[in-house]
């Protein structure tokens, strides 16, 4: 083309941005198959990996006296063999269907995840019934298992986060109550146990009359009718009822417990108490006056200790449920978290005990409520986009006993919620003067500082 050769272009008109949609959680329907298991299905056009979700009323109340633990080992083993299908062979099943299984306990129930591409539903549901209806629990398996867990103790006990997770849970809670002792077990109670006592715990406890099913993901062409039935729907059992589960009591009087560590270079924190559960009708003010406090870098906590001071690389304070019952008998708990340079331990506890004190003279502002509620509401879209997500999210509710639009309805609550009532819950949710907080830390150092600060009697613990 030549230097004087006209040019033509044709410009589009620039694209507008269009009306936005509006959001909800994800709402299932609700069935339950002849064999008595409780079924919530999910359909998500676009997620061809599907997630399933399996809630086994199998809580860590129902461990038999001195075999905590086996709750766990009968979690991993479940995933990791069966009658008809070796440990081996049963991996290899699940690794040509594309899929994953795992398997946890935790005080609510035993819970076992499934995730596998929709066009080999069919074939990892399969799997997973069988699991469930034949668990191997052979001798050398379990054995296996529990040699796997006790290697794991010593790791967990030298990790400051764990270690300090441990001694809050045996403070607040009495010695009676579970919650009181490690989730997985000890050393000790760990060591007794055998094929025999898992297989007693599983038969006791794990049936379809008193389970739940969560199918979440894009079920186009999928009878899921008919795959339920050829493979869940053949898990047969008794229809006993759950287990009742204690009421949950603690004792938050303010202290301080120094887990010492000689010659260690950082502090770790964690400073808690128990609160309400999800049926508390403060659940949504806290969950947003607690982002404030400390959910992000840019919340109160951060912005004294780690922006002014810089004693810490974060801090942050959550609500985590233990166990959420319509009854009213859960709890869950209200914490502090994170770690300071050993020399600072003291002023670093002193600054933050002036925010919490500041908070409740002063309150949080609007800018601080409307930064919290966009990030916690405007995100939900993004953060459920997996199968996955929303399948955790829908066992949880099952888990906690609430109904199947709570998440829906929480994020309309937090959109609602006014500056005034998040700090009325979370001043208290963190009362300054009802507060256990554990250091995991070089007593030698620390001991003093932290007893000047006159927020609690100081108990020192080498084990």
């Amino acid at each position: 083309m030549s230097d004087t050769a006209a040019v033509t272009m044709t410009f589009h008109p620039r694209p507008q941005a269009g009306e936005a949609k509006p959001w909800a959680f994800p709402a299932p329907v609700r069935g339950t198959l002849d064999n008595g298991l409780t079924l919530l299905r999910c359909h998500r056009p676009g997620q061809q990996v599907v997630a399933v979700e399996i809630n086994l009323a199998a809580p860590l109340d129902a461990e038999p006296e001195g075999l905590d633990g086996v709750a766990t080992i009968m979690a991993r083993a479940l995933s990791e063999g069966t009658d008809k299908h070796s440990a081996e062979e049963f991996a290899a099943e699940l690794e040509r269907c594309g899929a994953t299984l795992d398997a946890h306990a935790d005080h609510p129930g035993l819970r076992v995840s499934l995730e596998v591409p929709a066009s080999r539903l069919h074939k990892a549901l399969g799997l997973l019934a069988e699991a469930l209806r034949a668990p191997a629990f052979a001798d050398s398996e379990v054995d296996r298992l529990v040699r796997n867990r006790l290697d794991e103790i010593p790791h967990e006990l030298a990790n400051p986060q764990r270690r300090a997770a441990k001694q809050l849970s045996k403070e607040l809670f009495p010695a009676t109550l579970r919650m009181s002792r490690p989730r997985q077990g000890t050393e000790e109670t760990v060591a007794r146990i055998d094929s025999a006592a898992v297989r007693a715990f599983y038969e006791a406890h794990v049936r379809p009359a008193t389970a739940t099913a969560v199918v979440v993901g894009d079920l186009t062409g999928i009878d899921l009718d008919a795959v339920l039935a050829d493979t869940l729907g053949t898990w047969t059992g008794n229809s006993a009822e759950p287990l009742p589960v204690p009421p949950v009591t603690a004792d938050d009087t303010g202290r301080v417990v120094i887990v010492d560590r000689p010659g260690a270079v950082q502090t770790q924190l964690l400073i808690g108490r128990t609160g309400p559960d999800r049926h508390d009708i403060v659940w949504a003010p806290q969950v947003l006056g607690t982002y404030c406090l400390g959910g992000t870098l840019t919340s109160r906590l951060d912005k004294v200790l780690r922006e002014e001071k810089g004693y810490t690389y974060g801090v942050r304070a959550f609500g985590q449920v233990l166990r959420s019952t319509a009854d009213g008998k859960g709890a869950s708990m209200l914490a502090i978290s994170g770690s300071v340079d050993t020399p600072n331990t003291g002023p670093a506890l002193e600054d933050l005990w002036k925010v919490l004190r500041t908070l409740a003279a002063e309150g949080l502002t609007d800018a601080e409520r409307d930064v919290a509620v966009q990030n916690l509401v405007g995100v939900a879209p993004l953060k459920f986009e997996t199968a996955a997500s929303v399948a955790g999210t829908l066992a949880d509710q099952v888990e906690q006993e609430l109904p199947d639009d709570y998440q829906a309805r929480l994020y309309a609550r937090l959109a609602e919620t006014g500056t005034a009532e998040a700090t009325s819950a979370v001043v208290s949710a963190f009362p300054v003067d009802r507060l256990v907080t554990i250091l995991v830390g070089d007593a030698a150092q620390i001991e003093e500082p932290v007893r000047a600060l006159g927020i609690g009697e100081v108990t020192v613990v080498t084990n």
